[in-house]
């Protein structure tokens, strides 16, 4: 429903300034629209690649893979689960975002004779494995937060644009229409008034409070 619009000064003033605050902030919100979309492109484009290496470490692994049934029950997949995912954290257009540093590992250890020599690579290709695929998580972390961001500055942008930008340059219209019908009133009064004080005989009794008031409300407009 359309907000009813007050045609007085104090409303004009309202207005104006609703506008000043919108054409002000309207600019910010669109470089950071821009700044949002540069960055997503760019985590974009670091999540294939670290997908493209969890690729390769995936096909190296696969070329011996057959061989996880002789481990005399050493669980190669459990030796090489991260133990902790480091990050730090960074700030772009007011977003804060996780930024992968490393993963750590608990110690490995079993034994030496009882298991077959290519055990330790195993162990140290899965670990490849998973510090890209926890890497890859951080990014798409990144991505997820920058979206959600960029989606709330897009609605605020079109909000600007198409609702309250228009809504204040038409308010601003009528209620300059309204004031300017109102002065031009003022005026055409005033000027009555002293037509009558030009006619008024010297004797005649005329009250010219009435007159006066109407000229300065008509100067005051």
């Amino acid at each position: 429903m359309a907000t009813k619009i007050k045609l007085t000064r104090p409303e004009l003033k309202r207005y104006r300034d609703a506008m000043h605050r919108y054409t002000r902030f309207l600019p910010m919100l669109k470089l950071k629209q821009q700044q949002l979309q540069v960055t997503i492109r760019d985590v974009e484009h670091q999540r294939r690649a670290v997908e493209e290496e969890v690729r390769k470490a995936t096909r190296v692994i696969e070329q011996y893979s057959g061989l996880f049934g002789d481990l005399a029950g050493v669980n190669v997949k459990s030796l090489a689960e991260p133990e902790e995912v480091l990050t730090s954290t960074t700030n772009i257009a007011g977003v804060a975002l996780p930024v992968f540093e490393d993963v750590t590992f608990g110690a490995v250890s079993y034994s030496l004779f009882g298991t077959p020599a290519w055990v330790d690579r195993a162990v140290a290709d899965l670990q490849e494995i998973n510090r890209h695929e926890a890497h890859r998580n951080v990014l798409q972390k990144q991505y997820e937060l920058l979206s959600a961001e960029l989606v709330r500055i897009i609605q605020r942008v079109n909000l600007f644009e198409k609702i309250k930008i228009p809504e204040a340059k038409n308010a601003i219209r009528v209620i300059r229409i309204k004031l300017g019908d109102e002065m031009a009133s003022a005026v055409g009064r005033a000027k009555i008034a002293k037509t009558k004080l030009a006619n008024a005989t010297s004797g005649d009794a005329v009250d010219l409070s009435p007159m006066v008031d109407h000229e300065e409300e008509a100067r005051e407009s």
